[in-house]
């Protein structure tokens, strides 16, 4: 039973701003997760929402905390409510339709912005409304560190990215023979990357532990398991694959067929449901020798397959080191069907009440934003900057588009797991506050408003990311697989040290600043896009004080409200 009854009706409305916040989360700041993959063209834009959806849920439900800060990380002294605990609910109110509303705008105007420092500012504004003292100071999610964060987290990333690229650059990229050389490092950058991945993990686990009291046995045999394990899949699966689709170019293979593993390194493998023709002059099945041979013996080099595996030979020009790859060439992008034409114009003339009418509408309705073009744009300044781009061998950016996946699946559990209590949190705070009628600094969070907030999150990517999707990766500079990889790894690494030490970053800001560490890698100003970098630092600028002055006027005008009297 609450105690609070007289600020039932916030609750109610609080919990649409919530929802709406939570949506417009997602559609602005999963985008910094999946955009290189869309723009390297490494996932449709179909393909990184339903894997965004995933990703957002595992981390918020399964590695999110279970206790959340009611006041968004000291930004304005919560005892200040004490007295009047009613107007905390009102203030959170005022908090979340702050940042849905400035959320929502910026989404719609395509700005990447830190749904963070988006809550840092709609608490400070209500924070100046109600006289409660607010956190200036460098402490964390202080105002002047969230100024300083503007110039520390992009200035980072840019110079991890610049390090990762040249640390790439002598290990393969800009070796004569880049396709060979790619094939040695892949497994062992795919094994680090999962252990990367499963560091983040075990971070969120300890939960404040430290590494002897959750033991140390058990976090360092986690570590090397992964790696080993990784490894092992490595050479299992994506090598034999790899192999079939980028030295032999079988025109049967598919996707599907990964799971084959050691069967496709084969003469004539035992495909089912094959993309093409079956290969002539072998039995299925029959190997022309043992797995281990065919990895080794095969000239990696060479711009021909080898005789006895019975195909044609590769077509040296697409192969050739100084062209873009084949994706920018317009051999596997093509520009996607308006959504509009695809799923309405065939019941155009129907009447709307038809079954039939009804349904495309439907579609529409829930395909329209993963339908989107995010990958080619008509632009000038576009169009120059990826001309000035160092482009690399396409048969190695092919090999690097599972290592972007894991890439970026990493980014988004991380996002899914620390920044769902962007949205949950004011919520819980004026929630708890209703139920027991006190104010407390911290409140068990309820699963299920969890598990609201990282479907509504996996939502909001999937109708609306499309927008931000398009302002960052290609706008920006020229990305491919590799390039995409390296921006999210320098991205996640710059957030797990700068965490752990202190320093103030965004995630939002982190991305754009390794996105031009890995642009200026060309040694050419001109490969990076800076119209669209001073249009994304705008919004950055804009971010505290728009939604400080939206939340804060709402709570002044509701403290000072006058009310009419009772006769």
């Amino acid at each position: 039973m609450a105690i609070l009854k007289q600020v039932t009706w916030i609750i109610a409305v609080i919990t649409v701003a919530f929802c709406v916040s939570s949506f417009g989360n997602g559609a602005n700041d999963v985008s910094n997760s999946y955009a290189t993959t869309i723009a390297s063209n490494t996932l449709s834009m179909k393909q990184a929402g339903g894997l965004a959806v995933f990703t957002e849920f595992s981390g918020a439900v399964v590695l999110g905390g279970d206790v959340t800060e009611t006041i968004k990380n000291g930004v304005i002294n919560i005892t200040h409510y004490d007295d009047s605990p009613d107007a905390l609910v009102l203030g959170m109110g005022c908090v979340e339709f702050g940042s849905a509303a400035w959320l929502t705008a910026a989404t719609y105007l395509g700005l990447p912005i830190s749904t963070t420092q988006t809550v840092v500012g709609s608490l400070a504004g209500v924070g100046f409304a109600s006289g409660a003292p607010v956190n200036w100071s460098w402490l964390k999610n202080g105002l002047s560190q969230i100024a300083a964060s503007w110039i520390i987290s992009p200035f980072i990333a840019c110079v991890i990215a610049v390090l990762f690229q040249w640390l790439m650059n002598i290990a393969f990229l800009n070796r004569k023979d880049t396709f060979k050389w790619a094939r040695r490092f892949a497994p062992l950058i795919f094994a680090l990357t999962c252990t990367l991945l499963a560091v983040l993990v075990l971070v969120d686990l300890l939960d404040g532990q430290s590494v002897m009291e959750f033991g140390i046995g058990k976090f360092l045999g986690s570590i090397i398991g992964t790696f080993l394990g990784a490894l092992a899949l490595w050479y299992m699966f994506a090598a034999p694959y790899f192999h079939r689709s980028l030295v032999v170019q079988d025109p049967r293979l598919r996707l599907i067929h990964i799971p084959m593993g050691p069967l496709l390194l084969y003469k004539n493998p035992p495909y089912y449901f094959p993309a093409g023709e079956a290969a002539p002059d072998a039995p299925v099945g029959s190997p022309a020798q043992s797995p281990a041979q065919a990895l080794a013996e095969v000239p990696e080099d060479t711009d021909q397959a080898p005789s006895s595996i019975g195909l044609e030979p590769i077509n040296k020009s697409h192969r050739d080191p100084n062209q873009p790859p084949p994706d920018r060439e317009g051999l596997v992008h093509s520009i996607p069907v308006p959504a509009r034409e695809k799923y309405l114009t065939s019941t155009e003339e129907l009447p709307f009440y038809k079954p039939a009418r009804l349904w495309a509408w439907f579609k529409y309705s829930l395909f329209r934003g993963v339908s989107q073009e995010c990958v080619t744009f008509n632009s000038t300044k576009v169009n120059d900057a990826h001309t000035h781009s160092k482009k690399h061998d396409s048969r190695a950016e092919e090999l690097w588009k599972p290592l972007q996946i894991v890439s970026a699946m990493m980014m988004s559990i991380a996002h899914g797991s620390n920044d769902v209590s962007n949205a949950v949190a004011p919520w819980v705070s004026a929630y708890e506050t209703w139920r027991f009628g006190f104010v407390s600094e911290t409140a068990e969070t309820p699963i299920w408003i969890v598990c609201v907030a990282a479907i509504l999150i996996g939502a909001g990517f999937w109708f609306f990311g499309y927008k931000v999707v398009r302002s960052l990766g290609n706008k920006i500079t020229f990305v491919s697989p590799t390039r995409g990889f390296m921006i999210n790894m320098a991205t996640s690494v710059t957030v797990l040290v700068a965490s752990k030490l202190g320093i103030p970053v965004s995630t939002t800001q982190c991305q754009l600043g390794a996105t031009i560490g890995v642009g200026l890698s060309s040694f050419d100003t001109k490969a990076i896009n800076w119209k669209q970098i001073g249009f994304i630092v705008i919004g950055w600028i804009l971010t505290v004080p728009i939604a400080g002055l939206i939340s804060g006027s709402l709570m002044l005008m509701a403290l000072n409200t006058p009310h009419m009297a009772t006769p």
